[in-house]
């Protein structure tokens, strides 16, 4: 039992440590069917747009534990961000509302990035359309960069340090600076960039909700963080 409490893992919050575990067995359970067999798990549970015959509606939970079979960085960097603030704000909120704020932000973050393509459907020729309708969504970076902006708003003036800046920054200009980015590349839209920016943006959009109903809420029963 001490061997356990001491281990890596068993320094995890129970909530952060099973989303990383459960990512991670998903991760390679669709490198392995792919490659085994040629079946591609995000046909099934990725978030295709809802004019999709393949469009179900519990790919909207489902899309966030999926990510590129052949990109070990993409579950990698989602998962070692989850490890990094996630384990905090679970041990500030508690496992409830840590799930909670995971999960929404996640599911807030892929109908954002279904609204967008909507839009940007509606302002191409047909043949573009039909393409961008047939995308499928994959990966937890909405709900990622949901905990990094409740990370920045509850401990704004934390320092990080950020490869490949040798000097420490604020949690605060972090944030904004990523959120910025992420704006500009999105509006950019720009050929063979197939990252979700907008669905990035929703995650933070939606925690920022999330988190300022929470301090209502908090402050009218007697409670802060």
């Amino acid at each position: 039992m001490n061997n356990y409490r001491n281990s890596f893992a068993g320094l995890l919050p129970l909530v952060t440590k099973n989303i990383i575990i459960i990512n991670g067995i998903i991760w390679l359970s669709q490198y392995v069917f792919l490659s085994r067999a040629g079946i591609d798990l995000s046909q099934f549970f990725g978030l295709h747009f809802p004019s999709s015959p393949d469009f179900r509606i519990y790919q909207l939970v489902t899309y966030m534990f999926l990510h590129d079979p052949y990109s070990f960085s993409h579950v990698f960097f989602n998962m070692f961000a989850v490890f990094m603030f996630g384990r905090t704000l679970e041990q500030i909120w508690g496992p409830k509302r840590f799930l909670s704020y995971y999960l929404i932000t996640g599911i807030g973050a892929g109908l954002i990035q279904l609204l967008v393509i909507f839009i940007r459907a509606q302002a191409v020729i047909p043949q573009e359309m039909f393409s961008m309708i047939d995308s499928v969504t994959v990966g937890a970076s909405g709900a990622v960069f949901g905990i990094l902006l409740a990370f920045g708003m509850l401990f704004p003036n934390a320092e990080l340090f950020i490869i490949p800046f040798p000097f420490p920054i604020k949690a605060k200009w972090f944030v904004i600076g990523y959120g910025l980015l992420e704006l500009v590349f999105g509006v950019a839209n720009r050929s063979g960039d197939n990252v979700a920016h907008f669905a990035h943006l929703g995650g933070m959009l939606f925690g920022i909700f999330m988190i300022l109903y929470w301090r209502n809420k908090d402050r009218k029963d007697g409670r802060y963080y």
